[in-house]
């Protein structure tokens, strides 16, 4: 379905084409001044020294041919050439309805469907997720869902650090504690037990206490990183041991990832790759691609378009151990040759944009995928308490992710136990549900809002409250829409092929042209991977709806026509609100 403003462009485009002028100068635009009129068209200004005549002049005569438009109740030329536009009411009005009648609103379908991979998440195993954790998280699940809605494959990976010295640090340490263990034991041939032989709780005590010990004591981090190479040579034991690791690991990251209605359809960790690595450097040798420098193996990525200093990619240690970039780089080529993606999508930290430029073109220089795979960095800024720096606990420690949730649950819980009334009580169990519902929607809406390379201040009390820019905000209009339409089926009114009218006055065409920006949304939020675009439609949509409930009479309308009218318009805007939200990653619950 053609976007509102393409529609109307034409419409102004036919116009400026019918009065001898190039119909290019027709594009249409949201008005800059609200109070003179909807939308406005500069194309007269620009023409003026191309017809060698006054922007008015021009602007006159396109004025004219806009007379008999299906589209415009009204142009007006203005000086010094600004064309002043107002929609028909019946065309804004049959516009909704074909929106509300087709598939997705009329959202397009893209040209060529493409296969994306997002990597996101990227946890390391027998660690907690803490607050560092969430922009990733909730900014790589909502591109999915955009992605998906606007009619793209794509698969989501969680790219843990399952592989590295951690896993050396862990088991060195275990060891120490277990020394009968039968997993250190070499000789030993028979079964390993299927339980773990540690609780999350000891495996995530373990791992910091490792690595505190390591930076003090260099023979304890060598016998580590000898635990290291024996696990990656595939001794029986420490594979035994590092898998009870990743299954208590990731039973943990998918409980915690739940709670934030977040999932992968790929539990891939660096150990994925660990076989393809050395395949992989051979043909970078064999290529031309890599060679010696300082002892470490590394290929050249800089361009002479540079304009700041791109290191070479290291590929391989001096000590002929891999790194990051390796395991990115082979984590590429498999995705290519398994998946043959159109694009990656790394979804990281925008500290990490130099590592990811190394990255990004070493893959090409060493042909690990097609010319046409596009490799798309989304660096994302950090989230940080009142004081400006990263987000602490009150100790000064970083924050788990789970204690954070409780907290803004805990908080929705306790307004919506204050803002009870005696006719309104809310069973225990459904109030614990609409306060997870709400939480959801503060800490979701509160870091998807932002610009995802922003740098944002996470406040509980904003993000907790029921006014302004917040989800709480969102979910409450939603609830009151929900509310309206129950009390009008409660009375016996029928909600079924109820019929939308021409708008009867400014509120309800204000919200008609809301909602008919719709598709402009979505398209931009897919092109830019922005989803604070369609954060800013819903509160802009909120509010209109808002503002056109306190001024309007709906269920106390005597007009029947007129009432339905409006409730239709209201089941729409709850419609679209509620794929929008779902889009972000929370529902609204059916009362507050």
């Amino acid at each position: 379905m053609e976007k509102l403003l393409d529609r109307i462009s034409r419409e102004m485009q036919d116009a400026f084409e019918k009065a001898g002028y190039n119909r290019e100068l027709g594009r249409v635009s949201i008005s800059n001044r609200p109070d003179l009129c909807e939308y406005q068209c500069n194309g007269a200004m620009a023409g003026a020294k191309q017809y060698h005549c006054a922007p008015i002049q021009i602007a006159q005569k396109v004025a004219e041919q806009c007379a008999s438009s299906e589209a415009f109740e009204k142009v007006e030329a203005v000086a010094p050439g600004f064309l002043n536009i107002t929609l028909k009411g019946e065309f804004l009005k049959d516009y909704v309805v074909s929106m509300k009648n087709s598939p997705k609103f009329g959202l397009e379908k893209p040209e060529k469907t493409e296969k994306i991979i997002i990597d996101y998440g990227g946890p390391n195993v027998a660690k907690p997720l803490h607050v560092g954790h969430l922009r990733s998280a909730i900014i790589g699940q909502s591109l999915k869902r955009i992605l998906r809605y606007a009619g793209h494959e794509v698969i989501g990976d969680i790219h843990m650090g399952d592989w590295g010295l951690q896993m050396g640090l862990i088991i060195h340490e275990f060891g120490i504690r277990h020394p009968e263990s039968v997993y250190l034991d070499e000789s030993y041939t028979g079964e390993y037990p299927a339980e773990p032989p540690f609780t999350l709780a000891e495996l995530e005590e373990i791992y910091p206490f490792a690595s505190g010990k390591s930076k003090e004591d260099p023979s304890y981090k060598e016998k580590a990183m000898e635990a290291t190479a024996k696990l990656q040579n595939g001794v029986r034991g420490y594979r035994a041991l590092w898998h009870h690791i990743l299954n208590v690991s990731v039973a943990d990251l998918k409980r915690n990832y739940d709670n934030l209605n977040v999932d992968f359809e790929r539990w891939n960790g660096e150990s994925t790759v660990h076989d393809v690595i050395p395949g992989m450097v051979e043909d970078m040798k064999k290529g031309g691609y890599a060679y010696i420098s300082e002892g470490a193996l590394v290929v050249d990525v800089k361009e002479e378009t540079d304009t700041k200093e791109v290191p070479p990619c290291m590929i391989l240690k001096s000590d002929g151990a891999s790194l990051y970039n390796t395991t990115d780089l082979a984590t590429i080529k498999v995705r290519n040759e398994e998946d043959h993606p159109d694009e990656i999508i790394y979804v990281v930290d925008k500290r990490q944009e130099l590592y990811f430029t190394q990255v990004f073109r070493c893959a090409r220089k060493t042909r690990l995928v097609e010319d046409s795979t596009k490799l798309r960095f989304l660096g994302f800024g950090t989230m940080n308490g009142a004081d400006g720096k990263p987000f602490k606990t009150r100790s000064g420690g970083v924050m788990r992710l789970e204690y954070l949730i409780q907290d803004i649950y805990e908080e929705m819980y306790r307004k919506i136990s204050e803002n009870k009334t005696d006719d309104q009580e809310m069973p225990a169990q459904e109030a614990e549900q609409t306060a997870r519902k709400i939480a959801m929607s503060a800490i979701i809406y509160g870091d998807l809002s932002n610009q995802a390379s922003k740098d944002y201040i996470f406040d509980i009390d904003r993000f907790t409250s029921f006014e302004g820019d917040t989800g709480p905000y969102l979910l409450y209009t939603m609830v009151r829409i929900k509310s309206i339409l129950n009390k009008a089926k409660g009375a016996g009114i029928s909600l079924e092929d109820l019929t939308l009218q021409s708008a009867y006055g400014s509120a309800d065409k204000d919200l008609m042209k809301q909602i008919a920006s719709f598709g402009a949304c979505m398209e931009s939020a897919v092109e830019e991977l922005a989803p604070h675009k369609i954060c800013a439609f819903l509160y802009d949509l909120a509010n209109t709806f808002n503002h056109f409930y306190h001024e309007t009479k709906i269920l106390t309308e005597e007009n029947t026509e007129k009432r339905d009218s409006y409730l239709a318009l209201l089941q729409i805007t709850l419609a679209v609100m509620e794929d929008m939200v779902a889009l972000l990653g929370f529902e609204a619950p059916e009362r507050m």
